[in-house]
């Protein structure tokens, strides 16, 4: 952002943070982010400058960080340019044939074949901004050369959180531009497998990445989603697969009746089943639509193999010039089965124990250490001894628990729609064995273990720390550990916005590697080194979520680390990486056919790099390693239990993001995170939690505790970041939260809520309604009692801050437009807070009161007073120029028009400008949350 284009009366305002360098508070003077939006408050009171003015103003930040964005993920995936990619691509294959044991047909099919790589498209509730923009920057992004002026926009926001229709359409877009960037990377291994092997190639399938969903499946924190809905959108993409390739078909215009007719038959019969499918849990509805699923197996087909003969037929048989095209087809329908992607269903492990406990009438609680042994030999009881039971319709409809429902509807998937492709069984907040084997006790309750694949959620602290004993624990059952061999695969998820923003961002994925090797160990203490693990990382796009936020190579090396690799390839263990790619945001990777493209290439490139073992001092010098995370979590974990930094969130913050998914933002309930006072993080959603950071100006959970790590190891500190690939590659986070924070703004915020502030504001304030309306603040924010906890909070931040600026020299700063985003949005709350103290005395109506108003307008929920004021001031009643047959009296057009224009309307604009800004900061960074 050129701030020398704006006019002179605006560089001047925005001289102080224009022209300051540092991130670290001045020793003396003012904080230039606050004496910045000082004089913008000052303006538009003295009507120097207009709401509409600002409004540009805002605009014109936000499109620059708008471009930011889309710059930033154009070399993100390292370019877009289709050559490029096309030749990414055939180097790939090339490297695939290089490394071959034996240049063979079966040697190269043992080395594509296998899945390596997984692409899970989810929706958490990351949809920011509206899909027309989102449209726009993957357009922006995926141009050669990248435009200097953004698309103009009105607004960036949303108008309302996306419904899981929307959502599902999202993400099937972009799962449908990844199956295609797929298809071209086995179109480069079957050309490289051709020129080799001319009258051997045909049969080679390659897989080696598929893509997978949980959107429509995940139940966990979610309560608009129904069984129906979630088999209605399965059997969509039953469809969606199932069409793609009769269109892939038909685009080589070969006559194939016997797979056509057959491939027809089917997509009829699943319409059909769709058309059917219910709404709600109405009997009669759910009757007819198993009609159509249960007894149409036929038509429908079940399993992809019974088109693998017709389909190895016609790629055999087909002339030349259509071979490869119909051997790509293949190949991706065979990966994939019945079903656009792989399916992922999700929920709590609370759920499972209240199912099994009521089950096999188990009283104890799972957590209870001093209980732990003995549930789990009941349990084991329980496994030796359970008989399936018969699953229909009318017992999914009867079934009162949603662990027992939600595997009864895998079991009508796994029965009806798709009977091999594997279902997996995510669990969120696993901290025990126990769950793993309540959830394996279910699955056989219900006949579908071997169509599972039961994955615990690594995510809190305790799972992070303890992920190894979790798994001895499950382990320790034979009828796990036969479970386990007989499916061929043992999978993991790690989640890393609930571990970063408890124990650090560092620090989690530093606790990630070494469960990694824990697993490893633990593999091969049970002798299980012929299964595939699968470790499935559920970060998002930005540095709050896990996402290296630099280069998506850099992503993939990050979450997946040589080191790591190579040790399970030293015991022959098959690994295979699952990736998240979250909501709008995670989709904008595959935004574009250019983007897909590219990025496939990035993960294609990543898969088949030779494991070469690099020294590095990370791992050489263990003990420092684990010194310096552990200090970076201790200081992260004692700011998560500070009371003010509670407060800090709860403050106003909750009302700075808008809704951007189906779930809720606080755990307990929708109103809890802005409603009633914020105590513990915890009450909050990791993704609204990490958005919140960015948006007050400090990306606490991948700093805090940083500063504390780095000074007591200065000079160790100084080595690894310039000799340690790893090392430097975690810190990449670090950089990039601090080009994204400010002290000052933070420190800014804090001043808002204090009333000392505004106390000393009033004090040197000549203008009498000005010093009335500051007192008025002062007061009620002495009510809401923050500030003590705020300060406290604040000291503790600031100190780790400065221990890290003083041993990491050469440490970012943040730049001016982040910097001014902030500043405007703190002038507009004090503007919407002066404001409030304007509105005209009223009596208390159902309940709601001035006092109960002036909180609610502090904490920054502006529509609920607003709804509130309609009524107490009503506007814009209709006069009537009837007759009513008596002398006319005068008709009051509009009483409380004053109020309306001059408090009520700017407060709307001005919150929603709020808003807007958070968009502008949102791009700044490169992500929500």
């Amino acid at each position: 952002m050129d701030f020398s284009t704006l006019p002179p009366r605006l560089q001047a305002i925005f001289a102080p943070i224009l022209q300051d360098k540092e991130s670290l508070l001045p020793v003396e003077g003012v904080n230039p982010v606050l004496s910045t939006a000082r004089h913008l408050e000052d303006a538009l009171e003295e009507e120097h400058l207009s709401l509409s003015d600002v409004t540009s103003l805002v605009q014109t930040l936000r499109d620059s960080a708008f471009l930011h964005r889309a710059r930033r993920l154009h070399r993100y995936v390292g370019g877009t340019e289709d050559a490029t990619t096309t030749s990414r691509l055939a180097a790939v294959a090339q490297r695939v044939m290089a490394a071959l044991p034996e240049p063979t047909p079966d040697a190269f099919q043992a080395a594509v074949s296998p899945v390596r790589f997984a692409a899970v498209f989810t929706a958490h509730p990351t949809f920011a901004v509206s899909n027309p923009v989102y449209t726009a920057l993957a357009d922006c992004a995926s141009e050669a050369v990248l435009p200097d002026v953004a698309p103009f926009f009105e607004t960036h926001r949303r108008d309302e959180p996306p419904t899981l229709e929307e959502e599902f359409t999202l993400a099937t877009q972009a799962i449908l531009r990844a199956r295609d960037a797929m298809d071209q990377l086995n179109s480069a291994l079957l050309e490289t497998a051709r020129a080799h092997w001319p009258d051997a190639w045909a049969s080679i399938i390659p897989r080696p990445v598929i893509a997978t969903s949980w959107v429509g499946y995940d139940t966990d924190g979610r309560t608009d989603i129904g069984w129906w809905d979630t088999l209605r959108l399965r059997l969509r993409m039953k469809l969606f697969q199932l069409d793609r390739l009769d269109q892939q078909i038909s685009a080589t215009g070969l006559s194939v009746p016997a797979l056509t007719d057959r491939l027809h038959q089917a997509i009829a019969c699943v319409k059909a089943q769709i058309s059917a499918t219910p709404t709600g849990p109405d009997a009669e509805d759910v009757a007819r639509f198993a009609e159509y699923l249960v007894n149409n197996h036929a038509g429908a087909l079940l399993n992809a193999d019974d088109l693998a003969d017709a389909l190895d037929a016609a790629v055999q048989n087909a002339p030349p010039a259509t071979r490869l095209p119909l051997a790509v087809a293949r190949a991706g329908f065979m990966a994939h089965g019945l079903a656009l992607a792989h399916t992922h269903v999700r929920l709590n492990a609370t759920q499972i124990h209240n199912f099994v406990r009521q089950k096999l009438d188990i009283p104890d609680d799972p957590a209870s250490p001093s209980h732990r042994r003995a549930l789990l030999d009941r349990l084991n009881e329980g496994l030796e001894t359970v008989q399936p039971v018969p699953v229909d319709f009318g017992a999914l409809m009867s079934d009162p628990s949603t662990a027992g429902r939600l595997m009864m509807t895998v079991a009508q998937i796994t029965k009806h729609i798709d009977n091999k492709t594997p279902v997996r069984f995510l669990i969120a907040e696993t901290e025990t064995g126990y769950t793993l084997l309540a959830a394996l006790w279910t699955a056989l309750h219900f006949g579908v273990a071997d169509n599972v694949e039961i994955s615990p959620l690594f995510e809190t602290e305790e799972a992070l720390s303890n992920g190894d004993r979790i798994v001895e624990e499950a382990l320790r059952s034979p009828t796990w550990r036969a479970y386990v061999q007989r499916t061929g695969r043992i999978s993991f998820q790690f989640g890393y916005s609930d571990s970063g923003r408890y124990v650090g961002q560092l620090a989690a994925t530093y606790l990630i590697e070494r469960l990694r090797l824990k697993i490893h160990d633990q593999l091969v203490r049970w002798n299980l080194q012929d299964v595939t693990v699968i470790f499935f990382d559920t970060h998002g796009e930005s540095i709050g979520r896990g996402a290296h936020p630099f280069r998506m190579a850099g992503r993939l090396s990050y979450l997946s680390p040589r080191h790591v690799r190579a040790e399970f390839a030293r015991t022959g263990i098959a690994c295979r990486e699952e990736t998240a790619f979250q909501g709008g945001d995670g989709y904008l990777l595959f935004g574009t056919p250019a983007l897909a493209g590219a990025t496939l290439a990035t993960i294609a490139e990543n898969l088949f790099n030779p494991l070469h073992q690099e020294g590095d001092p990370v791992y050489e010098q263990p003990v420092f390693s684990a010194d310096f995370f552990s200090s970076i979590s201790e200081g992260m974990q004692a700011l998560v239990e500070d009371p003010g930094y509670a407060a800090l969130l709860g403050a106003f913050g909750p009302a700075l993001i808008d809704r951007t998914g189906s779930r809720p933002p606080a755990r307990q309930s929708a109103e809890s995170a802005t409603s009633t006072r914020l105590t513990h993080p915890s009450q909050l959603r990791a993704i609204p939690n990490n958005a919140i950071l960015q948006q007050l100006g400090w990306c606490a959970n991948t700093l805090q505790g940083l500063g504390a790590a780095v000074r007591r190891h200065p000079e160790t500190f100084e080595i690894f970041n310039t000799s340690s690939p790893r090392f430097h590659r975690a810190l990449d986070f670090a950089r990039h939260a601090l080009t994204c924070s400010d002290d000052r703004v933070l420190q800014s915020v804090i001043n808002l809520l204090d009333p000392s502030y505004w106390l000393d504001r009033a004090t040197v304030e000549s203008k009498v309604p000005r010093r009335a309306a500051f007192l008025t603040l002062m007061h009620d924010l002495e009510k809401l009692n923050l500030s003590a906890d705020l300060r406290t909070m604040f000291r503790r931040i600031q100190a780790d801050h400065l221990a890290l600026r003083e041993a990491w020299e050469d440490a970012p700063h943040g730049a001016p437009l982040n910097r001014a985003l902030h500043a405007i949005r703190i002038a507009l709350i004090e503007r919407i807070w002066i404001l409030a103290c304007r509105i005209p005395f009223f009596m208390p109506r159902g309940g709601f009161n001035r006092d109960m108003m002036m909180q609610q307008i502090l904490r920054l929920e502006i529509p609920a007073v607003l709804k509130e004021m309609v009524h107490i001031f009503p506007s814009g009643t209709v006069a009537s120029n009837l007759d009513f047959h008596e002398p006319r009296g005068p008709r009051e057009q509009g009483i409380y028009e004053r109020e309306h224009r001059e408090i009520f309307i700017p407060m709307q604009q001005m919150f929603a400008l709020l808003r807007e800004i958070s968009v502008g900061v949102m791009h700044d960074i490169g992500a929500f949350g």
